[in-house]
């Protein structure tokens, strides 16, 4: 029996920072389980140099990224999500689209290490420590038992490793 891969969609409002970081996470620690997609509410159209540094740092795949509209993930044809988080809090107080096959959803918020000015040295800080909250919060979704989980149960943990060390708001899910 082959089992199902989760589609996971992480957004943010620039798809530049903080969701670029979830999306390379999750697809290396959640492969074979996992498909980890991205996206904004107004994309940036690029890629925030430092995030790729830090995903490459980390020994995460660093190429192939861009920052795209939330609205691919909302055509016909484009991929089921399972599951949608929202990274950041302008995100996450947005109206967005309505998903088809009504994905799980929860915000996961944590700082925006792309808004963090000073020295190379803090602003790098400030990704590094974006990606350990995010690696923390993927680590435990990657490990729940989702097969054995009934909605509610999994909404609230979904919920609960959203208001992990280092969330930003205390919303606890999509408006």
């Amino acid at each position: 029996m082959v089992d199902r891969v989760f589609n996971v969609l992480f957004l943010c409002t620039g798809n530049s920072a903080r969701s670029i970081l979830a999306e390379g996470i999750l697809a290396k620690d959640g492969q074979g389980r996992f498909r980890a997609f991205s996206a904004g509410s107004n994309p940036k159209g690029a890629v925030h140099p430092l995030a790729l540094k830090t995903l490459a740092h980390f020994g995460y795949p660093n190429e192939g990224f861009r920052s795209k509209p939330w609205d691919e993930f909302a055509a016909p044809g484009a991929p089921v999500m399972d599951f949608v988080f929202t990274v950041c809090d302008n995100a996450a107080g947005e109206a967005c689209p309505v998903w088809p096959g009504q994905p799980m959803t929860a915000h996961w918020g944590i700082e925006d290490p792309a808004a963090v000015e000073g020295s190379d040295f803090e602003r790098e800080a400030a990704f590094v420590a974006a990606f350990r909250y995010m690696k923390n919060r993927i680590s435990i979704f990657s490990a729940l038992p989702l097969r054995k989980l009934d909605t509610v149960a999994l909404g609230s943990k979904l919920k609960e490793i959203g208001q992990m060390d280092g969330a930003s708001s205390p919303r606890s899910s999509l408006a």
